[in-house]
Parts: structure tokens; C-alpha cells; sequence
């Protein structure tokens, strides 16, 4: 996408063309930056694996792909979104290390989606009524609502997500990392 801009000039006179130029595609490659961030939502199962027992291949390897999706989240490469269903989730957890830890990264990692509680609720209803657990449609409901990728290592959960009508992707971290290109 390229939108013609005008720069100020600090002196009386225009910049030169060469500058404009500049200019332009310094602005043009910060615009496709800001386009191109996914939007993702790690269920609280997907943000506890780097906490779960990692004698498991498959657990460390979820695990490290998990870590590697929040470092582009730190990167701001990707986007975070949470519901209040994460924080309902993790402030029930008895184990007070890792409840903190999470805590600590919804908080400084995740944005809050911005939607319809009761559109959400409803559509977690629905879900519900197919065959979802409370919290896990309550999950994907406000996946939905912010339009992202729903990141979970629930295999039960994808093999509902993957025969429900649901509109938007869902994987598993790895899935995910290898769809994306993450290394």
C-alpha cells in the first residue's frame, strides 16, 4: 500500500526529491510493518507447557515453540490478545509460582480484546451447545472476536475447533510456528 505524503520542511526551502523519496519508503515500510502483525490467542493450556513436564518430547517441543511465539510478542512481531477468561483461569491455579509467572506475562505481554462481552458470551453458548467445555468455548469465542489465531495444546480441543464452523484458524504451537515461518 503506498499513500503519497507531504514532509515538512524545517527550512523555507522544499526538501529535494531524493529526500521525499525517503521519506516515502522509510513511512511506506512502517505502514506495512504495522499491517502485517498477527493477532494470536494462546489459551491458558498453550501458556502453561513451558511449565508442564518436559521429560516429554512433544511437550518440550510445544514448549519451546510457545516460548518462541511470546518472544514475537515481545519483539511486537506479533500480538497477544486475552480475554478475561485467562485471568478467571490462572488466578485459580493453586501451584503460587507459576499462577505469578503467568500473571506477569498476560499482564505485560497480552492486550485485552476489545468486543461485545455479550456477543461473545453468546456465541460461547453456541459453541457450548455443540459440544465445547465452558472455558474452552468461551476461549475460541473471543479468538473469534478478535480475529486471531487460536493457539491451544489441547488435542481434544483442535479435533472440536478443526469439525466446527468456527472462523478462524487453530492449531497447536508447533502448527502454528511451522504455518508462520517462526525459527
Amino acid at each position: 500500500m503506498y499513500i503519497p505524503i507531504s514532509i515538512p520542511s524545517p527550512s523555507p526551502k522544499p526538501l529535494d526529491l531524493k529526500c521525499q523519496r525517503l521519506y516515502f519508503l522509510e513511512y511506506q515500510t512502517a505502514a506495512e510493518d504495522v499491517l502485517t502483525i498477527r493477532l494470536v490467542y494462546l489459551d491458558v493450556c498453550a501458556l502453561c507447557r513451558p511449565f508442564d513436564d518436559q521429560s516429554f518430547i512433544r511437550i518440550r517441543l510445544e514448549s519451546e515453540a510457545v516460548k518462541l511465539i511470546l518472544q514475537r510478542v515481545r519483539d511486537k512481531r506479533l500480538r497477544l490478545l486475552l480475554s478475561p477468561v485467562h485471568y478467571h483461569e490462572i488466578r485459580a491455579f493453586s501451584d503460587v509460582i507459576e499462577r505469578t509467572e503467568l500473571l506477569g506475562i498476560v499482564t505485560h505481554l497480552g492486550d485485552q480484546i476489545k468486543t461485545d462481552h455479550h456477543a461473545a458470551r453468546n456465541r460461547a453458548e453456541d459453541l457450548v451447545r455443540s459440544g465445547f467445555g465452558i472455558a474452552d468455548a468461551a476461549h475460541v469465542a473471543y479468538a473469534e472476536a478478535g480475529g486471531a489465531d487460536f493457539i491451544t495444546c489441547d488435542d481434544k480441543l483442535l479435533k472440536k475447533s478443526s469439525k466446527s464452523d468456527i472462523s478462524i484458524w487453530s492449531g497447536d504451537p508447533l502448527q502454528f510456528c511451522s504455518k508462520e515461518n517462526l525459527k
